[in-house]
């Protein structure tokens, strides 16, 4: 009987054999030594663990490679001495199991079988999940390739979990996943974290799988990690097997999309193509939309919150008959998905939730409820079931540091931000970059309102800058002065200029596109992310009475000129803090380049934060849509 499983497994290595012969592949095993740089690298010892078979790639020597093909079946005879010692033992594994741990090499997340090949043969060829193993780890050179740091933050992740069976295409994924279930960015993993896992992605990948994952271009690691920050870890571990693979046909186009290369399609104008004559009379007019507007703020401690009250405010001034509007303010994490059921429930069909940190909720209220439109207020966020908005906002800043410029008489700004995230950064770069255009001697002094133990009105009082860019806007239980840009005169702040965003002037534009039926045509069957700017009249500044008329002509001639599309803030030759950007005069950023800006201008004195220095209160912001530092060059 063994022996007709031995010839079984000698057919499936012939053919794996011929199949790589056809590809150009090497038809046999792979051969660590033969991988290895030339240089001595830094080995660890795992001990006695569990080696996933499917990361069994190969032999430490060469001697054996040649008796399997690439898949670890056997390609020798089945006259040989080889091939009886393999019968052998599959007999031993059908009979009391291969309990004998093999010695393997590790190198960059694959293993190399130093002693036990056969074994590995049979196990793979009995479809086991995982073999035992002594194994020790070879650590590669550190370098900046994203191979390499994928998989010293696997090695993080290990450390802590002792688990070696997910992976995953992106950085930052290991420790989003930690994040993800629980745990601490430096927290251990116990026995019963360790069962509680295994259960969740075995059930998941076999879910996955069942569904047709292996035809995406997706790892399942990078699949389990999407799926369990929509629908939360402790919520996935405790429903059953069908229940998981109804939840994951649900999430379908969102896994997909994590394969696709261009995953958001950035609309930068509203839509403006009508539909044919014929077909908007014979189109009935959609039914009184219902809008819920979703808080984490109230609009009066919020200056965010208030603009985006103002616009659904502007909502129901225009459309008093066919728009009726409510709004929930001061939201949580905790409380998102509650809101979201209550306001389907109460018969809204359309929901703007205004904050990064509601992203996931509104991912999973919109699988649930296909028929409602949810929007996200995000930026470089992807996702399939729902749209996302924001505005251009780094256009009016590169005005309002224009303005800075040509009042800094001692060369000294400070720019005050809140939270780094995508958007965040392109706002201080192109204020940097217009402050910079009037007065080539400008120094923007860069300060976080989300760092913690930091007090921004003593490094003001230390500076003392010619120029203050706070806040965007004054709020209602805040009888402050102190929002766009402004200077301190005897003592007391003297606004310049404020910028502007007209948020009820996307909303209705917004609506205007379902109302008149245009909505649909934004559809391309990528995310959909609406970015809108000066040119929609969304964005805009506005200047005070105490601003020189000059500066004034200035601002407007540069509003004028970036409206109509004939000028980028980012154009022309551009240094970051660590080099040069972009190298040639001809050309601009593209849209996607400015929304992912990681890097800070070089006339910016100042960093992007760690996670570990900001405040509690702006992690979460920052977990959905932070960014982080890099060095990278465009050019």
């Amino acid at each position: 009987m063994a022996i007709e499983d031995y010839k079984r497994a000698y057919l499936a290595g012939k053919k794996d054999y011929q199949a790589r012969m056809m590809r150009g592949e090497r038809p046999t095993l792979q051969v660590l030594d033969e991988i290895l740089p030339s240089e001595s690298l830094p080995t660890v010892s795992l001990g006695l663990v569990q080696i996933p078979i499917d990361q069994i790639v190969g032999t430490r020597y060469g001697g054996r490679a040649t008796s399997f093909s690439g898949n670890f079946m056997p390609i020798l005879e089945e006259s040989t001495e080889f091939a009886q010692k393999w019968a052998n033992l599959s007999t031993a594994h059908m009979e009391e199991g291969i309990h004998d741990p093999i010695k393997a090499w590790e190198y960059r997340n694959r293993f190399y079988v130093e002693e036990g090949n056969k074994r590995v043969s049979v196990m793979k060829y009995y479809q086991a999940v995982s073999i035992p193993g002594t194994v020790t780890r070879i650590l590669p050179k550190r370098t900046d390739d994203k191979e390499t740091v994928i998989y010293y933050e696997y090695v993080d992740f290990y450390n802590l979990s002792k688990i070696n069976y997910i992976e995953f295409s992106k950085e930052g994924s290991f420790a989003k996943l930690q994040a993800a279930v629980g745990k601490k960015p430096d927290e251990p993993w116990d026995d019963d974290d360790r069962l509680n896992f295994s259960s969740v992605y075995t059930r998941f990948t076999a879910a996955f799988a069942a569904k047709g994952g292996r035809k995406l271009p997706i790892l399942p690691g990078d699949a389990f990690l999407s799926f369990i920050t929509l629908y939360g870890y402790q919520e996935v571990s405790d429903i059953t097997t069908d229940e998981m693979k109804t939840l994951v046909a649900k999430a379908w186009e969102e896994f997909r999309l994590l394969g696709e290369t261009e995953t958001v399609s950035l609309k930068m104008d509203p839509t403006t193509e009508k539909k044919p004559l014929l077909s908007r009379l014979l189109t009935k007019a959609p039914a009184r939309l219902k809008i819920a507007f979703v808080y984490d703020k109230t609009p009066g401690s919020s200056a965010w919150t208030y603009s985006h009250e103002l616009g659904r405010l502007h909502l129901e001034q225009t459309f008093p008959e066919e728009v009726s509007t409510v709004a929930y303010s001061g939201i949580t994490a905790e409380t998102i998905d509650a809101c979201l059921n209550e306001a389907i429930e109460q018969g809204c069909n359309l929901i703007f939730t205004t904050t990064p940190v509601f992203a996931a909720a509104s991912v999973k209220a919109a699988i649930a409820n296909p028929d409602v439109r949810i929007l996200n207020c995000s930026l470089n966020t992807s996702h399939r079931y729902i749209r996302t908005y924001y505005a251009r906002m780094h256009e009016a800043k590169f005005l309002m540091g224009a303005i800075a410029g040509a009042m800094a008489e001692n060369n000294r700004l400070t720019y005050i931000a809140d939270y780094p995230l995508f958007g965040t950064i392109s706002n201080i770069n192109a204020f940097a970059l217009g402050a910079k255009m009037i007065n080539p001697r400008a120094k923007v002094y860069l300060e976080w309102s989300s760092k913690k133990d930091v007090d921004i009105d003593d490094e003001i009082r230390r500076l003392n800058p010619s120029c203050i860019s706070g806040k965007d806007m004054v709020i209602p239980e805040e009888a402050s002065r102190l929002f766009g840009i402004y200077h301190i005169v005897d003592g007391r702040p003297q606004n310049l200029a404020m910028p502007l965003c007209h948020w009820g002037r996307f909303y209705e534009k917004l609506i205007r596109t379902i109302m008149d039926g245009t909505w649909k045509y934004d559809d391309t069957g990528k995310a959909i992310n609406y970015w809108w700017g000066m040119s929609s009249g969304v964005v805009d500044v506005i200047c005070s009475q105490n601003l020189p008329i000059g500066t004034k002509r200035l601002v407007d001639l540069l509003k004028h000129t970036i409206s109509a599309g004939e000028f980028n803030p980012f154009s022309g030759i551009l240094y970051s803090q660590t080099g040069v950007v972009k190298s040639h005069w001809e050309g601009d950023l593209s849209p996607e380049q400015i929304v992912k800006m990681d890097w800070l201008a070089e006339n910016v004195v100042g960093s992007i934060p760690e996670e570990y220095e900001l405040t509690e209160q702006a992690k979460p912001v920052v977990a959905q849509q932070g960014v982080k530092k890099s060095p990278a060059s465009l050019t």
